[in-house]
């Protein structure tokens, strides 16, 4: 199956279970992988065929911006409902990455990944 591919979507948000994330929160990275079929798109050129990703990049900042969860797992889960309400969409992968968690160690990030598809 055809992809598009959002990938090191950055943001600021306020999600975690410590105290001090909700106030003075931290950046988050997302990825997300679009599972359809995108012929219909390619062969008329038409944006009408396929999805706007301008258009969910906005709906991804808001969730992760605006909205605030305990749970990274949370974040990707709302990601992903809001991905699949596309008529077009398939199938999604998001992942939800968290580099600056206050964990005291060395580390790149720490972050989930889910996969949905369509009931």
């Amino acid at each position: 199956m055809d992809r598009i591919l959002m990938n090191g979507l950055e943001f600021y948000g306020y999600h975690g279970c410590l105290p001090g994330e909700k106030v003075t929160g931290q950046k988050f990275v997302v990825d997300v992988e679009l599972f359809l079929n995108l012929q219909p798109a390619a062969l008329a050129d038409d944006l009408d065929k396929t999805v706007d990703y301008g258009r969910l990049y906005e709906a991804i900042k808001d969730i992760v911006e605006k909205q605030r969860y305990d749970l990274i797992e949370a974040v990707a889960q709302r990601i992903a409902d809001r991905m699949l309400a596309e008529r077009l969409v398939e199938k999604v992968k998001v992942r939800v990455l968290k580099p600056e968690a206050p964990i005291n160690g060395k580390f790149n990030f720490f972050g989930v990944e889910i996969e949905r598809e369509r009931e």
